[in-house]
């Protein structure tokens, strides 16, 4: 068995864990990523930290919730949203966001992290903006080479192309150019 790891880059902190309020928000398996950071968040965090690691869940039913067990575990604060209604809140995971942003603000900054399909990630990037929170999303691409090869992943940005595999999964969401779906594929 040959494996080539690890690959891209992951989620970054621009102050110190105990210093702002993550916002984790994940749809679908995109909480599978979104674990790990949480598991981070709780290793790094201070005695005096007095606010939980929010963690939103969207799914499509309630028999499609992933991990919700284990983010509690860690000690953070789970909400549950699924599109219809079994379970949580009714609607996707970025009407939950909404919902959830102003009982979060406090004294303390936001950052907001996400994982899911692209039409979720683009919502949670024009909410963050239009509230000025600055957030990461980890791109779920098909990756060919996943070395930066082929650029089969590549992602339009303010930068110009990126790769999945190379430059991310995570991005800086302000970055991504969300209105331009067209994707470079091989030369």
């Amino acid at each position: 068995l040959d494996l080539i790891g690890p690959l891209g880059n992951g989620f970054t902190f621009h102050l110190p864990p105990s210093t702002f309020h993550p916002v984790l928000v994940a749809g679908g398996m995109g909480v599978a990523p979104l674990m790990f950071l949480a598991e981070k968040l709780n290793r790094s965090k201070v005695e005096g930290r007095r606010s939980k690691v929010k963690v939103l869940i969207g799914a499509s039913s309630k028999s499609q919730i992933l991990c919700e067990k284990e983010f509690k575990e860690l000690g953070c604060e789970v909400k549950i949203a699924t599109d219809d209604g079994s379970r949580g809140f009714k609607g996707k995971v970025t009407g939950l966001l909404k919902k959830t942003l102003p009982l979060a603000i406090s004294h303390k900054p936001l950052a907001i992290y996400a994982c899911g399909p692209r039409p979720m990630l683009r919502e949670i990037a024009r909410i963050a903006q239009e509230k000025g929170i600055p957030a990461q999303v980890s791109l779920e691409e098909h990756l060919s080479c996943g070395i930066g090869a082929c650029f089969g992943c590549a992602v339009d940005t303010r930068d110009g192309y990126k790769r999945v595999c190379k430059d991310g999964p995570v991005f800086d969401a302000s970055r991504i150019l969300w209105g331009k779906e067209r994707k470079w594929r091989g030369f």
